[in-house]
């Protein structure tokens, strides 16, 4: 079990963003100063640290890894110390985060043909053409770059956080152990400075109602036993009636209520108070975890065993990745269906088509660390935002391929090869033929087929000829020929998992 924290992006408002100045020359650093002084992005300001050199610039960078923009003279101690920094900052230090915008007076001692191709710069501008409005449209676009690459990092790391938090509440047999463990990783996600509780629902419905504490991190374990209500606002406890009466969690500006039910019916909220704000993808993170606990206390009084505890928990993160995309949960279960009913078909035994049947639903798991305004945009993507777009294959891989469950091993191979082609045109390793896995074939086959069905915010659903005819074009290009046969030959039984399942 991973013991390191989850570290979101969630900078309170008016945090600054962190640019650092490397150049031998005060001008330089008094004029970037000077130009950038009013500048803002996403109504946070600018903090700059100054460096006169090559090596101090390289050190700062090391004792400060949240620095944004590194804005670098090519010139300084040596003719090329700026790009040896360069090289230390990604290859020694790790840090591909930070956006180095090289800039130059001398453009013949660095030309930039030569160095946009060797070195892992973002920009590069000439001292000469850097007037005060290109200069902030340079700095807009390196730290819309940066906020990019945290949000996806933030989402792998929160990603895997919850899948491992997830695990270690499923293995759970004490509703006391149960209840702790949900505690500490609850304060862990939401990153909660003040109170998190465990309240019991008594005499719910009734004049009498109560939320007795049965449980609350050690900082304020003196609380069990009271009342909630002795504890809490007025405006706090309004969300724990809320929760309790609709069934469902409450997400304030600065508490969370997360409500659970067991198998008796008996009912239960957690309260996260004092978290500050969070961010959309926290946010959605927490859901996903919240969910999982509800899931996991059911199945602690109903004694499901181990595997139907997966299965939940596979649905759950799947639905929140087809949630973000504006699709539905409906579409995971029917490529699932689907894939299962293709893999018996081209000689999967029973044990393997049901596996994957349950690891299909996690093909898209990646699309959670994919920023909303390139996974919602209804137009096309440029070549940036496709590029991150497409990295949802190998983020969803690396999520969950350092399980040692076989289910979650074949959703890790899913999710990086559904978007191979028979061909070899594919993405994100140009397989090509067999060399992509059976499962892999089979899943992108049903994911297309499904979709093709289906509404979605850039098109609506396509008549079955339609389909029909896309599929047989795209034979041996996109799809495996055999596999093809094997869809048409049972096209009545893949058109019914729709109508059985619908989109709603």
């Amino acid at each position: 079990m991973k013991d390191t924290l989850f570290e979101p992006i969630r900078s309170p408002a008016g945090t600054p963003w962190k640019v650092l100045i490397a150049d031998d020359e005060p001008e330089v650093h008094e004029v970037t100063r000077l130009v950038l002084g009013g500048f803002r992005f996403e109504d946070r300001p600018l903090s700059f640290l100054s460096a006169y050199s090559a090596a101090e610039a390289f050190e700062l960078i090391r004792a400060q890894p949240d620095i944004a923009v590194l804005l670098l003279d090519v010139v300084m101690e040596t003719e090329h110390a700026g790009l040896e920094i360069v090289r230390r900052i990604r290859q020694e230090l790790g840090n591909h985060r930070v956006r180095i915008v090289l800039r130059t007076g001398q453009p013949g001692q660095a030309p930039e043909q030569h160095v946009i191709s060797s070195y892992d710069i973002n920009d590069y501008k000439e001292k000469t053409e850097l007037t005060a409005a290109r200069f902030q449209t340079t700095l807009f676009v390196a730290l819309r770059g940066y906020r990019d690459l945290m949000t996806i990092e933030t989402s792998k790391q929160g990603l895997e956080q919850v899948i491992d938090a997830s695990a270690e509440i499923f293995s759970q047999r004490e509703d006391s152990s149960f209840a702790a463990k949900v505690l500490k990783h609850l304060a862990r996600l939401s990153q909660a400075d003040g109170i998190t509780l465990l309240c019991r629902a008594e005499d719910a419905g009734t004049d009498q109602q109560r939320y007795p504490i049965a449980l609350s991190t050690a900082p304020h374990a003196d609380l069990v036993g009271r009342e909630a209500d002795q504890v809490l606002p007025d405006s706090h406890m309004a969300s724990l009636r809320s929760a309790l009466h609709n069934r469902s969690h409450v997400f304030g500006s600065d508490h969370y209520v997360l409500h659970f039910i067991d198998s008796n019916e008996h009912e239960s909220l957690l309260y996260i108070g004092e978290g500050g704000v969070i961010g959309e993808v926290e946010r959605k993170l927490l859901e996903v975890f919240s969910t999982n606990v509800s899931i996991a206390y059911k199945n602690l009084h109903l004694n499901q065993d181990l595997v139907d505890s997966q299965l939940e928990m596979i649905w759950l993160l799947a639905g929140a990745a087809e949630t973000r995309s504006r699709e539905t949960a409906n579409h995971v279960l029917r490529v699932g269906l689907l894939a299962e009913l293709l893999g018996r078909a081209a000689g999967l035994d029973a044990k393997a088509a049901e596996n994957l049947r349950l690891a299909a639903p996690l093909h898209d798991i990646g699309k959670i660390g994919i920023p909303d305004a390139i996974l919602n945009k209804p137009g096309s993507h440029s070549p940036e935002e496709t590029a991150i777009m497409r990295s949802h294959a190998q983020l969803g891989a690396q999520m969950l391929g350092n399980s040692k469950r076989p289910l979650l091993q074949l959703a890790s191979r899913i999710c990086l090869e559904h978007h191979e082609n028979w061909d070899g045109s594919g993405y994100p390793n140009g397989l090509h033929g067999e060399a992509i896995s059976l499962e892999g074939r089979i899943v992108a086959l049903a994911d297309v087929f499904d979709a093709l069905g289906s509404n979605r915010v850039y098109k609506a659903p396509w008549p079955r000829e339609r389909i029909r005819e896309f599929l047989i074009e795209q034979t041996s290009r996109k799809f495996d020929p055999h596999l093809i046969d094997l869809l048409f030959a049972r096209w009545d039984d893949a058109e019914a998992l729709r109508k059985q399942y619908p989109d709603s």
